[in-house]
């Protein structure tokens, strides 16, 4: 064996073995400090930013790929779905923060990487994702809501943007705006701050659960955007490059809530068993389903910048199945549990409001079967 295959071999032990280090401090975080707050996230609103900030503090949040190849983004996806399996809330905040990161690793602005990069992932710093209405514009959904004019060293943006999640008075997001100009319509994409000049939080109306996500309505007026906060000024190429990485982030989410609804079914097995092996969607095969979309998940972020249709195809699709098999497993977990499982106190109620959230969250699971006709149908032969 040569010393550089040697040299690989010890390296990718190293980053296993710290990978499993990380998830097994994740896994305690989400079943001490976080299992106790659970149904306060939920149902009155209460944001974990004490565990949000633990995370950080283990390297749950760190799926840059530059050094050590796609792994780091496979093991932030677990970490998501460790979360998600004690409360989606804190899986979903967690893809914000993460996805915020994203946007910042890549771009080309020194400004946003080095130290300001190292205390995202740290979570010493918080920030989330105001992508949700870009991402549908460019589908063709809806119009854009941000516009953007350029002055000195920066951009004044105004508009409304109605649901950005993970935010608190010090925290920022990532955005995108609309620049009018004689050339013509092109986007910017920049960093902004909760508390910066011109930048208002609003209050959103109260959901039917996972209250605690810090979700709420920004309003820019005269919101001054510095060259310093600019992540890229070539959106459509940027968010192709982090597109897949995006999306496949959120499969942890949908895989964390299908494995607490089938351990909810395995929980009344010995006592239900007999009379619920008459169900569809029992927990082994539900258990099987999701172990299979894990495996092919997982290879597909092995390389997330590919540009094949066919690939990004696939990356819809098993975002779209991890909606569905969440979805699936919900109410199937409510089957089996029967009428305990109907009262208000049950985990399975609010494992089937999670599920919801998971199918409906940008791409929601209609805006991933529109794009995957679409793409579909160009590939059709003409």
């Amino acid at each position: 064996m040569s010393a550089l295959v040697d040299s690989d071999l010890k390296l990718d032990a190293s980053v296993a073995a710290a990978h499993e280090a990380m998830l097994q401090a994740v896994h305690k975080i989400a079943r001490t400090s976080l299992i106790e707050l659970v149904e306060d996230i939920d149902r009155i609103g209460t944001y974990p930013e004490a565990v949000l900030r633990q995370l950080g503090e283990v390297g749950a949040y760190d799926c840059r790929d530059r050094e050590i190849g796609s792994v780091n983004l496979q093991a932030t996806m677990r970490a998501i779905a460790e979360v998600s399996e004690v409360c989606a809330a804190t899986g979903f905040m967690m893809w914000c923060h993460v996805a915020c990161g994203l946007y910042m690793d890549h771009s080309h602005n020194s400004a946003l990487s080095g130290v300001a990069l190292q205390q995202h992932l740290e979570g010493k710093t918080l920030g989330g994702t105001a992508l949700s209405n870009p991402m549908k514009a460019m589908a063709g959904i809806e119009k854009m809501l941000l516009k953007a004019h350029r002055v000195e060293g920066g951009y004044l943006v105004n508009g409304t943007l109605p649901w950005v999640s993970n935010l608190g008075p010090e925290h920022y997001f990532g955005a995108v705006a609309t620049i009018d100009s004689a050339d013509g319509q092109r986007e910017v994409m920049f960093r902004g701050y909760c508390n910066g000049q011109g930048v208002e939080l609003k209050d959103c109306p109260s959901f039917a659960g996972m209250e605690g996500t810090g979700t709420w309505a920004l309003r820019f007026k005269d919101a001054f955007i510095s060259d310093s906060e600019v992540i890229a000024e070539d959106v459509p190429a940027f968010l192709n490059k982090v597109r897949a990485s995006f999306i496949l982030l959120q499969c942890g989410m949908g895989w964390g809530v299908a494995q607490s609804a089938i351990q909810e079914m395995w929980n009344v097995e010995q006592q239900l068993g007999h009379v619920n092996q008459f169900l569809e969607d029992r927990p082994a095969a539900l258990q099987a389903e999701l172990d299979a979309l894990k495996v092919r998940t997982l290879k597909l972020a092995e390389t997330p910048y590919e540009t094949d249709k066919q690939y990004l195809l696939d990356v819809l699709d098993v975002r779209a199945h991890a909606s569905e098999l969440a979805l699936r497993a919900a109410q199937s977990a409510v089957l089996h549990t029967g009428a305990r499982g109907y009262l208000m106190s049950s985990p399975v109620q609010r494992k089937v409001r999670e599920s919801h959230f998971v199918a409906i969250v940008t791409p929601a699971l209609k805006h991933l079967r529109r794009e995957m006709a679409r793409l579909s149908k160009s590939e059709q032969p003409s």
